[in-house]
């Protein structure tokens, strides 16, 4: 049982900047392919960016490239999302999720049906 904790997110102005962190206990992340989703009041729950196994390859939203980046820390146990110049339409709950290794093309890592484990989320709110 993978359980996963997401931490970092916060209200920011429009163009700001904010790193989110996804932890887990009693497992090592990196033997997992890690995605970020989030979700707005009233909206379908979208993939924001994925990360596979050791970290090899990457993958984004079109709405996430060039301003949102995911990384792993080894170290610390974390795949973060560095976002920066923020917009308004990013506020939504972000959740980190962990599937199969195998997760690698971009149809496989943007499908969340393909994750076992969620964490909680964590609420981003970018005023305008």
């Amino acid at each position: 049982q993978v359980q996963l904790v997401e931490s970092g997110g916060g209200l920011v102005q429009a163009g700001g900047s904010l790193r989110l962190s996804c932890t887990a206990s009693g497992r090592t992340l990196s033997l997992y392919t890690i995605a970020w989703f989030r979700q707005d009041y009233g909206k379908e729950r979208e993939f924001v960016a994925g990360i596979t196994w050791w970290g090899r390859i990457t993958h984004y939203a079109d709405s996430a490239k060039g301003r949102l980046t995911i990384s792993r820390d080894s170290a610390k146990n974390t795949v973060d999302l560095q976002m920066d110049s923020l917009k308004p339409e990013d506020t939504a709950v972000y959740y980190c999720a962990a599937g199969n290794p195998g997760l690698r093309t971009i149809e496989a890592v943007s499908d969340e049906g393909k994750y076992d484990y969620w964490g909680q989320g964590t609420q981003v709110t970018v005023s305008s």
